[in-house]
């Protein structure tokens, strides 16, 4: 396991530091082109550290009068530059927009704190800069950020009540739920963001024993571990968030492999003042790349209107329009919902009977794909991770298959499996699948979710339930939908000791099953 966490953050360096060489060459000639009215400045942050920034401000500022603020963080291991393309056009609609980078990264100072409270100090500090030294108004302060900005936006407004509106894109609301859902690691996101931070940035000592922590799946040091992700989770903060009754817009990807879309939405329904939660196809961040180049993108379309809406008081309906806006990944059209609960609130059952025993430590085929690639390939090509459903080995996989559907599933929101699981040993991992199977048994990746059990009496059975990750997807009709189970998948870390075995069963007064959520026709 050593080896192959040392490999991995290895190849994880080197794919990040492509990707940001890349990047960095697309993406800073079209900014540095627009921005013709950018100054670079310092930014003394929490206890002294000096954030490099730059600010733009309306063509027309002549010092008579103030304008909204819009402060945006940057992306984890990106540089200030980052915003460029859309911090000018929202200069030009009229707003006082500063950028800054996050500590820890790139020229700013400090060491990566990873959201928690030196960065959340540091965006109140950015505010007051802000305030002091350009016409920005007061009253009227806004904060918006991709992935790590988002996060830190999220948190930022839940401190400091002068944050009137948030647009948070592709980030986290509860960092445990995202990396660590049912006690699973998700080791390729964590050593791409890993990966990520030595390239382009300082880990503290503290994060440094934190990624080996989670790596090494010390259970001890579990609590240590949700203790601090809890601390940098917007979640916890939500009574302070509603308080405030700050205007939250939250878009995220049906695939994002970072930030599953599920923390999303059950954040969304926690909170009671103005709120929009979008969801699209891709993974993390893609649904939101095009527009930081200053191509026409529907998220910044949406985040701009949002702003003008509360930050500027523009009637542009944003307000009335369904809060909740889906994009199914099998089609280009856009669905509304007056709140998260009414996706998907019809539901059907697909009975898991019998009983099925599956040996662990082997992969069966079954996989959730790779981190980034495949949801990108989903969300260009609609080609999603693809088994062969009858060739998959029953002695490593459990399989469970509907009748085939007279007419097509739409598939809209969080599938929920429940079944009774007899475990040889004490700890294990399973990871369910939910696929699409055409007439000749290809299975296409609906959703999936991996669960991990510790502390477990081995022989006794005990229920397991667990919730994919949502989505929305259509099954056309003459398909089936199968749910596989196995305990294996390059995505996370497994937990179930040599030659253990996991028993699925379906008790008379227990019936196993998994519930699908569809929209109806």
């Amino acid at each position: 396991m050593g080896h192959h966490r040392k490999a991995l953050r290895t190849s994880a360096v080197g794919v990040v530091s492509a990707t940001l060489i890349a990047g960095s060459t697309l993406g800073l000639a079209p900014g540095a082109q627009a921005a013709t009215g950018i100054r670079f400045v310092d930014i003394v942050g929490d206890g002294g550290t000096v954030l490099k920034a730059n600010v733009i401000t309306p063509a027309d500022a002549d010092g008579t009068r103030r304008y909204p603020l819009l402060v945006l963080p940057t992306s984890w291991g990106l540089p200030q530059v980052q915003y460029l393309a859309q911090a000018q056009k929202l200069a030009n609609s009229g707003y006082v927009v500063l950028s800054y980078n996050v500590r820890g990264f790139w020229q700013s100072g400090g060491e990566i704190e990873v959201a928690g409270p030196p960065d959340v100090a540091d965006a109140s500090k950015v505010i007051d800069w802000a305030l002091a030294n350009t016409p920005a108004d007061a009253r009227k302060v806004g904060m918006a950020g991709v992935s790590y900005g988002a996060g830190i936006s999220l948190l930022a407004a839940a401190h400091d009540k002068r944050v009137k509106a948030v647009a948070a894109l592709s980030g986290w609301a509860d960092l445990v739920g995202s990396i660590y859902s049912e006690r699973t690691q998700h080791v390729q996101a964590s050593a791409l963001l890993d990966g990520a931070s030595l390239v382009t940035g300082r880990q503290s000592a503290e994060l440094r024993q934190i990624f080996d922590d989670f790596y090494a799946s010390n259970l001890d040091k579990e609590p240590e571990l949700v203790a601090w992700g809890k601390k940098r989770s917007a979640v916890t903060y939500v009574d302070q968030l509603n308080k405030n009754d700050t205007a939250v817009m939250m878009a995220n990807a049906w695939g994002d492999t970072i930030f599953s879309p599920n923390q999303y939405a059950d954040f969304y329904e926690k909170l009671t003042g103005p709120k929009r939660l979008e969801l699209r196809p891709g993974d993390h961040a893609t649904a939101e790349i095009t527009g930081l180049f200053g191509l026409p993108n529907d998220v910044w379309t949406d985040t701009g209107r949002w702003f003008d809406h509360y930050l500027k008081g523009a009637d542009n309906g944003v307000d009335r329009e369904q809060p909740v806006r889906l994009k199914s990944r099998s089609t280009d059209v856009y669905e509304g919902y007056p709140d998260w609960k009414s996706v998907g609130e019809t539901r059907k059952k697909i009975a898991l009977a019998g009983t099925s025993t599956i040996h662990t430590n082997v992969d069966s085929g079954a996989d959730g794909g790779v981190v980034f690639l495949s949801s990108i390939l989903d969300q260009v090509a609609r080609i999603p991770p693809i088994a062969s459903i009858p060739l998959l080995p029953r002695r490593w996989a459990a399989v469970w298959q509907s009748e085939k559907y007279a007419s097509a599933q739409r598939v809209r929101g969080t599938a929920e499996l429940h079944t009774t699981l007899t475990p040889t040993k004490e700890s294990g991992t399973l990871v369910a699948y939910l696929y699409d199977v055409g007439p000749l048994g290809l299975g296409k990746l609906v959703r999936n979710a991996p669960y991990t059990f510790h502390g477990r009496t081995p022989g006794k059975p005990f229920d397991v339930d667990l919730e994919l990750f949502s989505t929305a997807y259509d099954v056309p009709a003459g398909h089936r939908l199968a749910l596989v189970v196995d305990t294996v998948d390059p995505l996370y870390i497994e937990h179930n000791p040599s030659g253990a075995q996991l028993t699925f069963s379906s008790p008379a007064n227990d019936p196993s099953y998994v519930s699908i959520p569809l929209r109806e026709q």
